[in-house]
């Protein structure tokens, strides 16, 4: 848990802030246990490089609350999720959802259909990405036909996921449900990629987290096919072999890592202030995926 600022919510009591995320349980029972319902709420928080920074984004929380509901609704015949309202408090309109409390398996689910990241760097490394064996040969940003399953462990704030085999994950949460999360991650991730394909935006990877609900019923949970938890990219602008401009934080982490910012991500300390100028850009950024894939205007 990280210890920020956060609004006070009539009849609701403050349990927990991630990265990005607050969480809110009702004020008569006050902690997470015997909760039958909690306030998920998405700040405008940004994080790069395991630091959740000073400055915030103004509107992301909206945004990303705004995907993940329209998200949703399109992959309801695909999977559930934990979402039982979306009538919230004023004080959190538009960033939150009321949700059931799942159990949740420990690690996240990555969906890869594009060489890129960390799987690239595996890759090359390995030529594998996380023991899933791929072909010789491949370059930056190519398509990986079919998209692969590469899971990772959720790491406590301020150390980074480790990326992990399905062995592996089978040891942490079951042979059975290793493959139901591969299955259910790959028919989301294939689902996805075309409705986002459709109006003109790559989904190259993304992760999903599951829980299971009542009756162990797993469910999709948390923030879904967002800027934050996914790689978008411009369709007409695609070109394999090299790095693509993203729909994300990607300014973010490039000025952070200029000369400009005079930050050493591996000094240990916090990194600087955003200037103006990459606040705006991040936020027009989150603002044009949101429109994009949604076809809708965003709320200003």
């Amino acid at each position: 848990m990280i210890d920020t600022e956060h609004p006070d919510i009539p009849d609701w009591t403050h349990v927990y802030s991630g990265k990005v995320r607050d969480i809110y349980v009702p004020a008569s029972v006050g902690t997470l246990e015997g909760a039958d319902r909690i306030l998920m709420v998405a700040s405008d928080r940004i994080s790069a490089y395991d630091h959740v920074l000073a400055s915030e984004i103004p509107d992301k929380g909206v945004v990303l609350t705004g995907l993940t509901l329209w998200w949703f609704d399109q992959l309801a015949d695909v999977i559930g999720n934990h979402v039982t309202s979306t009538e919230v408090p004023a004080e959190v309109a538009g960033r939150g959802m009321v949700c059931r409390p799942l159990d949740m398996f420990p690690i996240e689910c990555v969906a890869r259909g594009y060489l890129n990241g960390s799987g690239l760097a595996d890759y090359r490394r390995t030529g594998a990405v996380c023991g899933v064996r791929l072909p010789a040969g491949l370059g930056e940003s190519d398509k990986l036909e079919p998209a692969i399953f590469t899971p990772a462990t959720k790491a406590q704030i301020g150390d980074h996921d480790e990326n992990i085999g399905f062995d592996r994950a089978a040891e942490i949460v079951g042979a059975a449900e290793a493959e139901e999360l591969r299955d259910v991650t790959l028919r989301i991730y294939t689902r996805a990629e075309e409705i986002a394909r459709e109006r003109g935006i790559i989904l190259a990877d993304t992760k999903f987290e599951f829980g299971r609900g009542p009756g162990g019923t797993i469910l999709l949970a948390d923030e879904v096919l967002t800027p934050d938890s996914s790689r978008f990219w411009d369709a007409a602008a695609y070109t394999p072999g090299r790095a693509q401009a993203s729909f994300d934080k990607q300014f973010v982490r490039d000025w952070l890592t200029s000369e400009a910012s005079g930050w050493d991500k591996d000094s240990g300390d916090a990194p600087p202030e955003l200037p103006a100028e990459i606040v705006e850009k991040t936020r027009a950024r989150y603002v044009e995926a949101f429109e994009r894939i949604t076809g809708e205007t965003f709320p200003l």
